[in-house]
């Protein structure tokens, strides 16, 4: 697909995104981020070791969405694909492992003998659920394998076994959560409905052999399109960002990527699709963002909006609500049905009265002596003196 093309087909009505101030927010971010990269140090000093080209090459752009509710995905742990039209990994060293359901042979066989050179070339291991099992169940075993490829993908049938499978060395970021890719072919349709699995007795099959896997060049276009797609991990907030290109692309690149990604996102992730959006920017890393789309509307649903000067009402339901909500009328009067004012609080009967009076009073408190410190050392010293003729009586009588 061209760039003129994506562009096209994202100004469409649909999509109130403008092309052309997505495509001067590029221009602008790609020539700050060139230039803040160009620029000397603040202190003076230069670094001998950097290399600005591979700096820029290096620098992700980001697209940002946010939503006037919270998201919430319970696909979590399983990024979404985007199919973009200028795809982001295109470096030739990149590293690829593929995991597949049981058995392996049959995968490690195609990708060995089927599989185009350039493809072959990045796919540096194929292993299946039981073998990673097996092989990478320690911790230090799972970090080995996180450090030593680039991207992760997995058979759509298994990916939902594998956080526990590879622990937290995967899962507590989402820089290398395995991507799904469907690896097994569909079953047919008669009378729009999908044939079932036969049923009976298991026979022991050929490892070598696979009858349910798609055609090798469907699954060639599919790990295709999972390497170079934009990723999209929904957090449970109302902010999310996606990986569309790099500070050292063209602007017009990046503004492709961004329509398609803006397009896709709302109407595949975004529950009630443009209602729900708020904004959308574009920002580096380390830069200011850039907004290409803000709504007029801040709120979803009018019925939430209290007018100014009004309390809103309380959340909590039935008695407990109509019990905040209203106040006592403790010193207002209110009117009876034959419209007379009359008091609000009646008075008490008599023997309601006579029975509180008849009640005694509680006992005021009696106020303790001030202290007076050469007294009590006198009482103390008396008392002393009083022990020791005591003990002297006691030890006279007891020497007799």
């Amino acid at each position: 697909m061209s760039n003129s093309t994506a562009v096209t087909k994202a100004s469409d009505a649909s999509v109130p995104v403008d092309p052309e101030q997505t495509l001067k927010a590029c221009k602008a971010l790609v020539s700050h981020i060139r230039k803040t990269a160009a620029a000397p140090r603040s202190d003076g000093k230069q670094n001998l070791l950097a290399d600005e080209e591979s700096t820029i090459a290096e620098t992700p752009i980001w697209l940002t969405l946010t939503t006037k509710k919270h998201i919430h995905d319970s696909h979590r742990l399983q990024p979404g694909k985007i199919i973009l039209p200028n795809p982001l990994n295109t470096n030739e060293e990149l590293s690829v492992c593929l995991i597949t359901a049981d058995p392996q042979r049959w995968y490690k066989n195609a990708v060995a003998d089927e599989f185009p050179e350039d493809l072959q070339a990045k796919i540096g291991r194929v292993i299946d659920i039981s073998h990673l099992r097996a092989k990478f169940k320690a911790y230090e075993a799972q970090r080995k394998l996180f450090s030593e490829h680039d991207v992760f993908l997995a058979d759509d049938r298994i990916i939902n076994r594998l956080p526990k499978a590879l622990g937290k060395s995967f899962y507590k970021t989402t820089t290398k959560r395995p991507i799904p890719v469907v690896l097994m072919a569909q079953r047919p349709k008669v009378d729009g409905k999908r044939v079932p699995a036969p049923k009976g007795k298991k026979q022991k099959r050929d490892p070598a052999e696979n009858v349910n896997a798609r055609p090798v060049p469907e699954i060639v276009a599919e790990v295709w399109r999972a390497i170079g797609a934009a990723l999209v991990h929904l957090s449970p907030s109302t902010n999310t960002a996606i990986k569309v290109g790099y500070a050292s692309w063209e602007p017009e690149k990046l503004a492709a990527n961004i329509n398609t990604v803006v397009r896709e996102l709302v109407e595949r992730f975004v529950p009630q699709k443009w209602q729900n959006v708020r904004n959308f920017y574009v920002k580096g890393p380390e830069t200011a963002a850039l907004p290409i789309y803000q709504t007029d509307e801040l709120w979803l649903d009018e019925s939430k909006v209290v007018p100014e000067g009004q309390q809103p009402p309380s959340a909590l339901p039935g008695r407990k609500q109509k019990a905040i909500a209203e106040k006592p009328n403790i010193g207002k009067k209110r009117k009876s049905l034959d419209g007379e004012s009359e008091p609000a609080q009646l008075e008490a009967p008599k023997e309601e009265k006579e029975e509180k009076e008849e009640r005694p009073k509680k006992k005021a408190k009696k106020a303790l002596p001030e202290s007076n410190d050469e007294r009590l050392d006198k009482e103390i010293a008396e008392r002393k003196a009083k022990l020791k003729k005591q003990k002297k009586a006691a030890a006279s009588k007891a020497d007799i």
